[in-house]
């Protein structure tokens, strides 16, 4: 392999904590979805990370006043890099570079800010350490400071596109030379203040379940010798819709992608659909069509990573996908739109039981 490739991921999602329990989650066709009687929005279900306290599981230091968005982000990397060696040699230090896809950053931190300095005694009588958490790239720049990644530090807004964004860009970085590794994927939050803005918008997409959670990718520019491979990158292709032409786009964003990456229909082994895409048939097959919103929710800048991470789980269980090719389509309700496409590795690693 030359292309960049994906060495680790990792995930924390509305299964749990943890590839595994990601992985055994999408394995059992199960859903993360449910309906809590604390949940202010009407008609919306939810799908957190269950049981998901800073405090609890990131520890007391240095997380006092981090937010949400910015806590699943560093959980996320805690579990990537400290599961292995070779992972934190390879994904910290100088030229290793972070790009996190976002829709808007913390929307609760922005209006937690905005609301104190129109209640409070005097405009800026506000919680000074929370300021940070209002600004976009605050995510990406703690997860940074916390695991010593000193190359380029990015963050990219798309909302359900934002994590191919993401890939695009780090693949820019290491075709360049610009980083050695790149942790790459994509972060969204669940809370009240997101409800609520989900439930006003005015639009046919809104969603109805929300889902959150951070799910991250280490990428390589070739296969390392001293590690595995779980997929080679094709590449990422992007493209923009008008309104009611979306599932077109879609079919036409895949068709190109297997054009340039010169793929056959016949090597699609698996297919992660759009949020709220129909049937994908490619020269009249239909490949295996992977888990997506009803298993986790719409998870935001979250869902094109959860998609990528539910592709390399199931590609551990399949005997029929090494060597093959399996697609990730995202599309956003702004008309914007992306296809990734990944060739599973001959032998990819398993997944193993994280030590607590």
């Amino acid at each position: 392999m030359t292309a960049p490739v994906i060495t680790a991921w990792s995930a924390v999602s509305p299964f749990g904590l943890g590839r595994k329990t990601f992985a055994d989650g999408v394995a059992a066709g199960a859903s993360a979805v449910t309906r809590s009687e604390e949940w202010p929005v009407p008609r919306q279900r939810v799908a957190p990370v269950p049981g998901f306290v800073t405090a609890e599981v990131l520890g007391r230091k240095g997380t006092r006043s981090m937010d949400r968005v910015s806590a699943l982000t560093a959980a996320a990397a805690d579990e990537l890099l400290g599961a292995d060696s070779r992972h934190r040699d390879v994904a910290a230090g100088e030229r290793a570079a972070l790009v996190l896809g976002t829709t808007a950053g913390s929307s609760t931190s922005m209006m937690d800010i905005t609301r104190d300095t129109h209640t409070r005694a005097m405009p800026f009588h506000i919680d000074t350490p929370r300021i940070p958490n209002a600004i976009m790239n605050s995510s990406a720049a703690q997860c940074a400071i916390r695991h010593n990644l000193k190359g380029p530090n990015t963050t990219v807004a798309g909302g359900r596109a934002a994590g191919l964004f993401a890939l695009r860009y780090a693949l820019r970085l290491l075709s360049f030379g610009h980083a050695r590794s790149v942790l790459c994927g994509g972060v969204e939050e669940l809370t009240h203040d997101r409800g609520w803005l989900e439930h006003q918008a005015d639009h046919p997409e809104r969603p109805t379940a929300l889902g959150e959670g951070c799910s991250l990718l280490l990428l390589e520019p070739a296969a390392p010798p001293d590690g595995p491979v779980l997929a080679e990158v094709l590449g990422v292709t992007l493209g923009v819709f008008r309104d009611g032409e979306r599932d077109a786009a879609l079919s036409d964003c895949l068709s190109r992608a297997l054009s340039r990456a010169g793929v056959e229909a016949a090597d699609l082994w698996a297919l992660s659909p759009a949020v709220g895409q129909g049937e994908v048939h490619i020269d009249g097959r239909s490949p295996l069509r992977l888990p997506g919103e009803e298993a986790w929710g719409d998870a935001g800048a979250a869902a094109a990573p959860f998609q990528i991470a539910s592709v390399l789980a199931a590609a551990e269980q399949d005997p029929a996908a090494p060597g093959r090719v399996a697609a990730v389509l995202a599309a956003d309700r702004d008309n914007v739109h992306g296809c990734a496409l990944f060739r599973i590795a001959g032998q990819p690693a398993r997944i193993a039981k994280q030590p607590k």
